[in-house]
């Protein structure tokens, strides 16, 4: 069959008709690399529409506190608006180590009178 001319156009063509359907297989617009990429970006939302899910499952019950319970709304004016009832002591407690040293940007130090009072030395010496 591959000593006649036509037996050699009907291989050539068959490995023609091969070559295009691979191509159109792995690159074509509807092809592996294609479905492959499609899949990724699935998975990725899937991840992204999971954390969404979540956080709006979390807003949901902070509504359902806030609308039927006294305590939820006592609690968010207590940590966010500084809620302090009658008869109440606040305390703030500082984080600041004893060995915090500030920072000054021009270098200057300042001296530690007017660091406590805010005053220089030029409005005590006018007369």
């Amino acid at each position: 069959m591959l000593h006649t001319t036509t037996g050699r156009f009907i291989i050539g063509l068959a490995i023609l008709l091969v070559a295009g359907l691979q191509y159109t297989y792995w690159f074509g617009e509807s092809g592996y690399y294609q479905h492959q990429k499609l899949m990724n970006d699935i998975s990725l939302q899937e991840e992204a529409n999971k954390e969404l899910r979540e956080r709006n499952r979390i807003l949901a019950a902070e509504v359902y506190d806030l609308k039927n319970g006294a305590e939820a709304v006592e609690e968010y004016a207590r940590l966010d608006l500084g809620l302090i009832k009658p008869h109440e002591t606040f305390i703030q407690m500082s984080m600041i180590s004893g060995a915090y040293q500030p920072i000054y940007l021009n270098d200057i130090k300042i001296d530690p009178k007017d660091e406590l009072t805010n005053e220089s030395e030029d409005e005590d010496s006018t007369p």
